[in-house]
């Protein structure tokens, strides 16, 4: 016998706020440090920038993520609505259009029919054959808005916070703030290739190259900005 395997819950909708809240609150703050820095403010003003963008990055994140998951969960609710009417007003049709997308994958056309035709006998899971073969959703399992937007908060906040760390501590040394930015987002990437099965240098590396590139594009235009108005 071969041994029991288990997968993730990748329906839940929890890893994916969670993962982009952190990587955003992380990228986000770690370019507008940079580019504050650039333009050669003093570190009580770049302190006070990065707070400011932690607080309204994440409350962003979270009405965005509320809104979003909302929005998607209503019109797959819709959709199903809309199939469940089709199933009462049209059941031959549908069980034969059921069917029909069996065989062009392979299933012998007699024992499609007949297994399209028994699941008119239960309503419930006719639907939700109907609905994941025609839209690819779960029509009773939808993420839930609140905790997206909560993770997209929490993790938001956390991501923003690391390259403020060694300003609270009392370092006023841009670089190293930087340093620190870059040293989360590699961290970031280790954490995700555990969820995704990809080497972790080289998740690690990507997140570290992308942040990197946020922040040179902004340390650039910071300096740009600083030369001219000085």
């Amino acid at each position: 016998m071969p041994a029991p395997h288990h997968h993730a819950d990748v329906s839940g909708g929890r890893l994916r706020p969670a993962v982009f809240g952190a990587m955003d609150g992380l990228v986000t703050n770690i370019a507008l440090i940079a580019g504050v820095g650039g333009g050669g403010v003093g570190s009580r003003t770049l302190v006070l920038t990065g707070v400011a963008g932690l607080v309204a990055g994440a409350i962003s994140m979270g009405l965005g993520e509320y809104t979003s998951v909302r929005s998607q969960n209503e019109q797959v609710k819709a959709e199903v609505a809309k199939e469940r009417r089709e199933l009462e007003r049209h059941p031959e049709a549908e069980a034969r259009e059921l069917a029909d997308s069996w065989v062009r994958r392979g299933l012998p056309r007699e024992l499609a029919d007949q297994v399209a035709q028994a699941l008119r006998n239960n309503p419930r899971e006719a639907l939700r054959v109907h609905v994941q073969e025609e839209m690819g959703v779960d029509a009773e399992d939808h993420p839930s808005p609140w905790a997206a937007a909560i993770l997209s908060f929490v993790f938001f906040s956390i991501g923003a916070v690391v390259p403020l760390l060694p300003y609270l501590l009392g370092l006023s040394n841009l670089w190293v703030a930087l340093g620190v930015g870059g040293f989360g987002l590699f961290l970031a990437g280790v954490f995700v290739a555990r969820f995704t099965q990809r080497r972790w240098w080289t998740s690690g590396l990507r997140q570290l190259v992308l942040g990197a590139l946020a922040a040179a594009a902004t340390y650039g235009i910071g300096t740009l900005i600083g030369v001219s108005a000085a």
